[in-house]
């Protein structure tokens, strides 16, 4: 059993605490938030286990009975918090984006290797069971002639920033932007899925805050191209596919995905890999990372910083080829 804290205390947090929870391998002892009814708020939730309530970040890096700390603080803060939760010794899940940039997620892997803790990144879609039976599917498409994955959803902010505001989300200030927010799903997916490409072209819609509200990434490999398109002003119920010579994989969407179709135009028949979808969509990354930490499983963090950094690679470059900078870029 893991015991473990948390920074942020928005949704997607107790979602990580519930899928965690349901593992049966991790346990909530700690709960930072910079005002003490936000925390107990939070902590409420979790009737029967001994919670400490934090306001202040070094006493949670001082607190003994802590072994890591899942870290869902605003983009902006993720750096910060992530060196003192190291620093200190704890393990660290952080929430993508990892970074602002390469040079501070450098630092921060740096620093794990010297405090001899994990520092893992949660790309929670890349660990489902159907996106693992994705890519163990391209297999059956023989050369690999492109590939389309899209993840566009509407977010209630943008309606915010019509009205003249300036949601977190939609702010460079505070590490926002739909790439960042958004767009990394389709690029984390297509690192996993074909490595690291040759180059990478962004053309995003800039909106009204400076930042991007969506845009359509693409990526150059050495024989094919793969389009990206993620964005937080419009849904799309378009599908996401992979081409080869022998046919086409196709999901409904890149995360939580239901089904795997892999369509023979040849025969004209579609075949069904797809498995159930996990209802608790954070529980196999938190099995993941718990089974990392009691195993010291240091090829797979290895192979986890590999992808973290190359995914971060893509999306500093192309964000500063169209001048969208976060604050430590300026």
């Amino acid at each position: 059993m893991l015991n473990f804290g948390i920074i942020g205390t928005s949704w997607i947090t107790h979602s990580f605490v519930e899928c965690a929870h349901a593992t049966g391998k991790w346990n909530l002892v700690a709960v930072y938030s910079r005002k003490e009814e936000t925390a107990a708020e939070f902590a409420g939730k979790y009737e029967g286990r001994k919670v400490t309530l934090y306001t202040d970040l070094d006493d949670l890096a001082k607190d003994t009975n802590l072994q890591a700390v899942y870290i869902a603080s605003p983009n902006i803060l993720h750096y910060s918090h992530a060196k003192a939760m190291l620093s200190a010794g704890k393990h660290v899940i952080l929430e993508k984006p990892s970074c602002s940039t390469s040079k501070e997620l450098d630092e921060l892997f740096k620093l794990s290797k010297e405090k001899g803790v994990f520092l893992i990144e949660a790309w929670r879609h890349i660990r489902e069971a159907n996106f693992k039976i994705l890519k163990k599917s391209m297999e059956k498409l023989g050369q690999i002639y492109g590939a389309s994955i899209t993840y566009a959803q509407f977010s209630g902010r943008y309606d915010k920033v019509l009205k003249g505001e300036t949601p977190n989300i939609f702010n460079l200030d505070m590490g926002g932007g739909a790439l960042a927010d958004l767009g990394v799903y389709t690029v984390a997916a297509a690192v996993d899925l074909f490595g690291a490409p040759k180059d990478a072209q962004y053309f995003p819609v800039i909106i009204r805050t400076g930042a991007d509200g969506g845009g359509t990434l693409i990526l150059h490999y050495d024989n094919f191209v793969v389009h990206l398109c993620g964005t937080k002003m419009w849904d799309s119920q378009a599908p996401s596919e992979i081409y080869g010579e022998r046919g086409t994989l196709v999901v409904p969407m890149i995360t939580d995905i239901e089904q795997v179709t892999f369509w023979d135009p040849r025969k004209k028949m579609r075949e069904e890999l797809g498995g159930p979808k996990e209802e608790l969509n954070l529980k196999a990354e938190a099995e993941d990372f718990a089974r990392i930490i009691s195993e010291k499983d240091w090829d797979a963090a290895k192979r986890f910083e590999t992808h973290s950094r190359e995914t971060l690679k893509i999306t500093e470059k192309v964000r500063r080829d169209n001048g969208l900078l976060f604050p430590v870029e300026r």
